[in-house]
Parts: structure tokens; sequence; C-alpha cells
């Protein structure tokens, strides 16, 4: 089974190159380009080799580290603050996450949850302990994944 898979794959690549016909590139009267398989009648077209290869780029000269521009240092300097500041971001909603997540739970295994208002402790009824679970869901579906 596997040497059939290996014939056929490799039959289908060299069929692919064996097939492969010249093509033609012009430029029509309103200076669009066009490839095709056919030449046009009275218009000049130059044949396209179709089997390019990748540009060789030439080597890079080495930068010597006293000759950086200074915009390249300000472009790192900012770049670092920018990820400094997300990464603060990132940690702060984390903590937010796991904090609204721990209360949801406290609310919905505990039917006798107490807050603080004006300075005192009161438990919460029903309808307010509903109201907090729905509170704490929507605020988990929109901030944390």
């Amino acid at each position: 089974m596997r040497r059939m898979i290996l014939t056929g794959s490799l039959l289908l690549a060299l069929s692919a190159t064996a097939s492969a016909g010249q093509i033609y590139k012009w430029v029509d009267a309103q200076g669009n380009t066009h490839f095709g398989a056919q030449p046009p009648e009275g218009q000049a077209a130059a044949q396209v080799n179709p089997n390019v290869s990748q540009p060789k780029l030439p080597a890079a000269p080495a930068a010597k580290p006293a000759e950086q521009p200074t915009a390249t240092t300000e472009q790192e300097a900012i770049d670092s603050k920018v990820k400094k500041d997300v990464a603060k971001q990132e940690a702060e909603l984390k903590a937010y996450c796991e904090t609204v997540r721990t209360n949801l739970a406290q609310l919905r295994n505990n039917p006798r949850v107490r807050v603080e208002a004006d300075g005192q402790l009161r438990r919460l009824n029903e309808e307010e302990r509903q109201a907090k679970i729905s509170e704490s869901e929507k605020a988990i579906a929109e901030n944390c994944q």
C-alpha cells in the first residue's frame, strides 16, 4: 500500500513538470499585462520561464554597534515599555478574573452570603444573590477567556 502511494505521488509530480507548456506575456493597448498559453496575433509577446527559482539575496553587511541610528534604540525602548505595559495589564486581568471566578463559586455554593454595607454586615436575600451571580457570569464572559 505504501509503495503504491509513493509510486502514485512520484508519477503525479513528474507528470506536472512534463505537461507544462510555454507561457507568453504581453501588454494590451490599455496597459494591462496578460499571461497565456498562446501569444496574441499581431502583438509582440515575450516567453516566460515558469521555472522560477528564489532570488539570491546579497549578504547583509554587518552593522557596527557604534553606528546604529538613535531611532532604532528609541524604538527598542518604546517596544520594551509597551511590552511591559501589556504584560502588566494581562497580569491585572488574570488577577481580576481569578477573583471574579472565586466570588462566583462562593455565591453559587453558599446560599448564606454576607456583605458589608454602611459598615455593618448583612445577609443577601435570594434575589440579590442571583443578581450577583448573573453579574459575575457576565463579567467573566466579557473579560475572561
